[in-house]
């Protein structure tokens, strides 16, 4: 036995890293409930000028209790999120910081994400379910946290990226975007990609397809608060199922990892587009490797897939659960056995690799 009584096999050191690297983790995780909070609370918001407060400053402007929110200020100094200058007992929310949880549609807003593991804890007991009978956990089972964290985590990247980048790499779809095109989004949800796509290109005609009932509704309300109903239709629909054909260009956004016969999907993408259409899938960023994927960015997405992807698509038909880690390789097998015969990686971020699939 070694000097605290463990196994002589077991190495100390390495045992005080990772008991050090797990006391991380635990601080993490409890403070993602209060970076959840300190968003409804309208906390970060009320810092978003940058200029030190006091917790009773705080507490005053958003109407909340100033001994609470002096925890919650020392919580987020402490993991690096505020400023503290012990002089004034002042805190402040520094620029960059600013941008990611006070700057709602900013490319690196960040909240949304909480609020998807915010979900993820509530549901952890279906999944637990999961993980002993092998059943799936639909989308629309899970917490209504899910669907507005998924919304407001994609939307910023969306906006700093579809229309700038992602469908400029695409072989002549643009042109036809602004010349008027007939388009459909499959896997909407909330529909943030559908109604940017409309005000972007307002002579093409669009179609949103989701099937959970309740993010259609919610869809169909943000278009008409954003003045793009006329032109922007959404309906419940699965992606094998989905009303309509000729359309120019069809889109899939972090979506086709999810379904449970993505190769049916494709199939029924294929024969909805006209002969010379464009499918644009956008998936999780992802190299073909599993090692390759041991990083920060594959550790949050490997995470998410065990959480919400493989049990959604698990829930469905056939459910191939490809997983939010399938790779370039996976996805292009998927869409060639659709009937797809061309296929290439367009453009990526950090986050996202963008592919474009022709007939």
């Amino acid at each position: 036995m070694g000097s605290l009584g463990l196994p002589a096999s077991i190495d100390e050191s390495k045992l005080h890293a990772f008991m050090g690297k797990a006391v991380g983790d635990m601080g993490a995780a409890m403070h993602a409930v209060l970076v959840v909070l300190g968003d409804r609370l309208g906390l970060y918001k009320a810092m978003g000028d940058m200029q030190p407060v006091t917790p009773a400053e705080l507490a005053a402007r958003t109407g909340t209790s100033e001994r609470y929110v002096r925890e919650w200020l020392n919580a987020n100094a402490a993991s690096g999120y505020l400023t503290y200058d012990a002089a004034t007992a002042s805190y402040t929310l520094p620029p960059e910081q600013a941008l990611a949880l006070a700057v709602e549609n900013s490319p690196a807003f960040l909240p949304g994400a909480f609020q998807i593991i915010s979900s993820c804890f509530n549901d952890e007991s279906k999944i637990e379910d999961a993980f002993r009978t092998g059943k799936g956990v639909g989308w629309h089972e899970h917490h209504h946290d899910l669907f507005h964290g998924t919304e407001r985590f994609f939307r910023p990247g969306y906006i700093a990226n579809l229309t700038s980048s992602w469908i400029p790499a695409l072989e002549g779809v643009e042109k036809k975007l602004r010349a008027g095109a007939k388009v459909a989004d499959i896997g909407c949800g909330l529909g943030s990609s559908t109604i940017l796509m409309a005000k972007a290109y307002p002579k093409s005609e669009f179609f949103g397809f989701d099937y959970h009932d309740g993010s259609i509704e919610l869809a169909r309300s943000e278009a008409k608060r954003e003045g793009v109903e006329d032109r922007l239709h959404f309906e419940v629909a699965s992606a094998k199922n989905y009303p309509g054909d000729g359309y120019d260009f069809v889109a899939c956004f972090d979506c086709l990892h999810d379904m449970g016969d993505p190769v049916g999907a494709a199939a029924h993408v294929h024969s909805s587009l006209k002969s010379d259409g464009t499918w644009m899938i956008v998936e999780p960023f992802a190299e073909d490797s599993t090692t390759a994927n041991f990083n920060p960015v594959g550790r949050m997405f490997y995470s998410a897939s065990t959480l919400l992807c493989v049990p959604a698509s698990i829930s469905q038909e056939v459910g191939l659960a490809l997983g939010a880690q399938a790779g370039e390789k996976r996805i292009g097998d998927v869409v060639s056995s659709g009937g797809f015969r061309h296929f290439r990686r367009a453009t990526q971020t950090p986050f996202n690799l963008v592919f474009e699939a022709k007939p």
